[in-house]
C-alpha cells in the first residue's frame, strides 16, 4: 500500500518543497472557474446560513462544486437545527466534504496550475 501524501503545509514546514520542488509544484490553490455564488432560491434561512459558512470554511469552492455544496448544506442544516440525522446522511456529508477537499487529507490533493507558468507543450501547438 502506498504511503499517504504529505500536505503542502507540512512539506513547507519541513523544507521538503525546497528539496524536491517538482513533487509539490502542482499542489496549489484550485483554479477559479467562477465563484460559488449565492445559494439557490429554494434554500431557506438556516440553509442559507450554512451555505455562507461553507463559503467561509472552504474558500476554494467554485460553481463546479454547487451540486455537492447543496447536498452538504441540506444535511448540515439538519444537524444545526437539531434534527435527527442518520448514519447514512452523515456518511454522505463526509463524502461530500472529501470531494470538495474540505478534509485535511483531501485538501492536500487539490492542485491547480499557476497562471504564470507556461505550458511546456504550448510551443508544440502554437500556430
Amino acid at each position: 500500500m502506498a504511503r499517504p501524501r504529505n500536505p503542502l503545509g507540512k512539506a513547507k514546514t519541513e523544507g521538503r518543497d525546497q528539496k524536491d520542488p517538482q513533487r509539490f509544484k502542482k499542489r496549489a490553490e484550485p483554479s477559479k472557474n467562477g465563484p460559488l455564488g449565492a445559494p439557490p432560491d429554494w434554500m431557506g434561512g438556516e440553509q442559507r446560513l450554512v451555505w455562507s459558512t461553507f463559503q467561509t470554511e472552504i474558500p476554494w469552492l467554485t460553481e463546479s462544486h454547487r451540486a455537492l455544496v447543496e447536498i452538504a448544506v441540506t444535511i448540515r442544516a439538519r444537524l444545526t437545527a437539531g434534527q435527527d440525522v442518520g448514519v447514512q446522511a452523515l456518511n454522505l456529508l463526509r463524502q461530500c466534504l472529501g470531494q470538495m477537499g474540505a478534509t485535511p487529507s483531501d485538501a492536500s490533493k487539490i492542485a491547480v496550475p499557476d497562471g504564470d507558468e507556461e505550458d511546456p507543450d504550448e510551443a508544440l501547438f502554437k500556430r
